[in-house]
């Protein structure tokens, strides 16, 4: 009997064996599902993880690919600002061959999920509901031609840009005006932009870099081509035969200047008085006495002859020849070469001593004859220079005081020069074409056939400028109804150009019929009279 018991409890249903299987069975398969779940989502991108700055975590390879290529195939927007407007230009990426490089960028991104451990560990992690986020950008690997984006950029450079407008002027109101900068791509710049922005994700709109050009304001070309527009408007021919104009014009702030047959000799005149006065200023040992600044004020302002004669005398001892050479060996050692004077200003009075010493060498331009004085020459160069050189030395302790020997002339005795030739009021010739309030500083003179005025004005806006005109026609009397206004016409287009926001749009219809008569006028009514630091003063006094 007790074996039949152990025989029934061998043949039962083993159900722990059954419910130990099944647990089993269950736990391999919930494994395997848990597997098969985790590989899906090892084929997935990792949660954080962007490609060249897209976001594409947690999409699979396929749409993680396409969705950089599709953002990378979007056009540029490349703007072109001009002065006329915007002009919007595309530029397909495919147009330089565009290639991104998607393989090399997904191994990238897969791989930077496994910087969590290996399979089983990210599979334990997956398992405990440890989620594994990835902060990294892969960098974007593509390529393009260049040398087709340089064409597309060589091509809208054709289309867009603009060269500068040359300045230009008005012959009727004797105006110069600037004209209108250009523009242009700059090229390589617009490599490197466009550059960029085929490489972003998200700017795929840029300003291409436009570079300004000209329109730095007139130059004094267009100041030449005036004045030469306008003597021809008159019916005075600059180079003909039988008229000769020279103009010379220097900007002291730049150092510009114009210098239309500069070079030509003309008859002198009363202008070779500057450079009387300056040797007397050079020849006087000490600040000049009331007398002797009369005597210069004389000479400069009235064009005395009889002083300018008395001047050379003194400076020669009593030899007048010897300070006429005195006179001319200043002129050449400040390096101007084509002014002289070789003999005494005829005054016609008895017992006047004639004669004349040998003129210096010169080496004006040849091809034009104005039939100079043989005892008295310069030209509109010469003039307009040493009045520049005696600016720079009574501005700037410069100019004349390092042309001449050490110690010769000072910046004081320039600055006197200068206030003595600023009281030459004759109202007409350079003055004429100026505002009546202007400063100017200048020496004139003329004989038959020739006029001449060289200065300095002083511009209220501070573009200060020498001007040296002389114009000369055969003839044997001058006519100056109708060479006096030629030169204010060239004073007023001169100073319209260097005050563009103060200009005389039309002639000055103020002005006394010839020059004002020095004495009583601006000549000071005597020696004691004469301050050569404000030459004006006895007006006010």
């Amino acid at each position: 009997m007790g074996a039949s018991l152990n025989s029934r409890r061998r043949s039962g249903f083993p159900v722990l064996r059954t419910f130990s299987t099944l647990l089993l069975v269950a736990a391999s398969a919930l494994l395997v599902y848990e597997l098969v779940a985790f590989s899906r989502r090892e084929q997935q991108l990792p949660e954080g993880v962007s490609v060249a700055g897209i976001n594409v975590g947690g999409l699979s390879e396929r749409d993680a690919v396409a969705r950089w290529e599709r953002n990378y195939a979007e056009p540029i927007i490349m703007l072109y600002k001009a002065r006329e407007g915007e002009y919007p230009i595309q530029l397909h990426p495919d147009q330089v061959g565009w290639r991104i490089s998607s393989e090399p960028m997904l191994a990238a991104a897969l791989a930077s999920g496994e910087q969590g451990g290996g399979f089983w560990r990210r599979f334990l992690d997956f398992l405990l509901g440890i989620e594994q986020t990835v902060a990294r950008d892969i960098a974007l690997v593509a390529d393009y031609q260049e040398n087709a984006l340089e064409a597309i950029l060589r091509d809208i450079a054709r289309r867009y840009d603009r060269a500068p407008v040359g300045a230009n002027y008005d012959l009727q109101t004797l105006t110069v005006y600037a004209g209108a900068s250009g523009y242009a791509l700059d090229l390589s710049a617009a490599m490197s932009v466009v550059d960029d922005a085929l490489r972003s994700a998200d700017e795929r709109r840029v300003a291409l870099p436009i570079a300004v050009m000209g329109n730095e304001g007139p130059d004094l070309s267009a100041l030449r081509d005036l004045v030469i527009d306008f003597l021809d408007s008159r019916g005075f021919i600059y180079d003909g035969l039988g008229t000769v104009a020279s103009i010379y014009v220097q900007d002291l702030l730049t150092g510009d200047e114009i210098n239309i047959l500069g070079d030509v000799a003309f008859s002198g005149a009363s202008t070779v008085k500057l450079p009387i006065m300056l040797d007397y200023f050079r020849f006087l040992p000490s600040e000049p006495s009331a007398d002797e600044a009369w005597l210069m004020a004389n000479s400069m302002l009235c064009s005395n002859n009889a002083s300018s004669n008395l001047i050379m005398e003194i400076i020669g001892g009593g030899d007048i020849f010897l300070g006429i050479r005195s006179v001319t060996d200043t002129i050449l050692a400040t390096g101007i070469e084509n002014t002289y004077i070789s003999a005494p200003f005829y005054l016609g009075v008895a017992g006047q001593r004639l004669g004349s010493i040998q003129a210096p060498d010169t080496r004006p331009n040849p091809a034009f004859d104005t039939e100079p004085d043989p005892f008295n020459q310069t030209t509109a160069e010469d003039m307009g220079t040493l009045f520049s050189l005696i600016y720079d030395c009574a501005e700037f302790n410069s100019g004349l005081n390092f042309a001449l020997p050490a110690n010769q002339i000072t910046q004081q005795e320039c600055r006197q020069m200068l206030e003595i030739a600023s009281a030459n009021d004759l109202e007409r010739l350079l003055q004429g074409g100026i505002p009546l309030d202007a400063r100017i500083a200048h020496k004139n003179g003329w004989i038959f056939d020739t006029v001449g005025d060289a200065g300095i004005v002083y511009s209220p806006n501070g573009r200060h400028y020498v001007i040296s005109v002389f114009l000369w026609e055969r003839t044997e009397f001058q006519d100056y109804e109708r060479l006096w206004p030629l030169i204010e016409e060239i004073s007023r287009a001169t100073w319209n150009f260097f005050n563009p926001e103060n200009a005389l749009l039309q002639p000055r219809t103020d002005l006394p019929p010839t020059a004002l008569e020095c004495e009583g006028n601006y000549l000071p009514p005597g020696p004691e009279y004469v301050n050569l630091n404000d030459i004006n003063s006895w007006k006010r006094n």
